[in-house]
């Protein structure tokens, strides 16, 4: 079963959805996934493009390589590799995400200066496999990347409460 989930980009992007207390949450949806689950490092498994000004067919981009991390606050860390003629792309982008129901878009700093990329995204949390598809230009233009979860990070450790009492000598 593909999983999609609905999360208002601005409690994603500060990280509100994790700070709420208890009491003023509603009940999780079934559909909502704990931050374990989808908020991990993945790695790249393969890279599809779709040129529509091309007559050939999607082209399969072989040894693509790297991690995409994704954290509950909303911030990601993308380190991708793709072969090329005169060697190998390397992409090193840090930013922000937002999801919106199945759509998902990043923002980050390049030497040219802020940029957004904007798609969509499928999960399966059975196989804890990851599909994005980046629009392109012109439009209809798109890239689609599949990715495998690694280890789920951990959630942050919940401190205890200091013991009262006397001290033993």
């Amino acid at each position: 079963m593909l999983f999609r989930f609905s999360l208002h980009p601005l409690l994603v992007a500060t990280g509100l959805l994790l700070t709420l207390p208890a009491q003023a949450q509603a009940p999780a949806p079934a559909a909502i996934l704990s931050p374990p689950t989808f908020y991990t490092t993945y790695r790249y498994t393969a890279y599809t493009v779709y040129d529509t000004t091309s007559l050939d067919p999607p082209t399969l981009v072989g040894g693509v390589s790297g991690t995409l991390t994704l954290r509950p606050a909303g911030t990601y860390e993308k380190r991708l590799t793709i072969p090329g003629n005169d060697g190998p792309m390397l992409f090193r982008q840090d930013g922000t995400f937002t999801l919106a129901d199945d759509s998902i878009s990043f923002a980050f700093e390049d030497k040219k200066g802020a940029d957004v990329q904007r798609g969509t995204f499928r999960f399966d949390p059975a196989t804890r496999h990851l599909t994005i598809t980046i629009l392109g230009y012109p439009t209809g233009n798109r890239g689609v990347y599949e990715l495998e979860a690694t280890e789920p990070i951990a959630p942050a450790p919940i401190p205890r409460p200091k013991a009262h009492g006397k001290r033993r000598p």
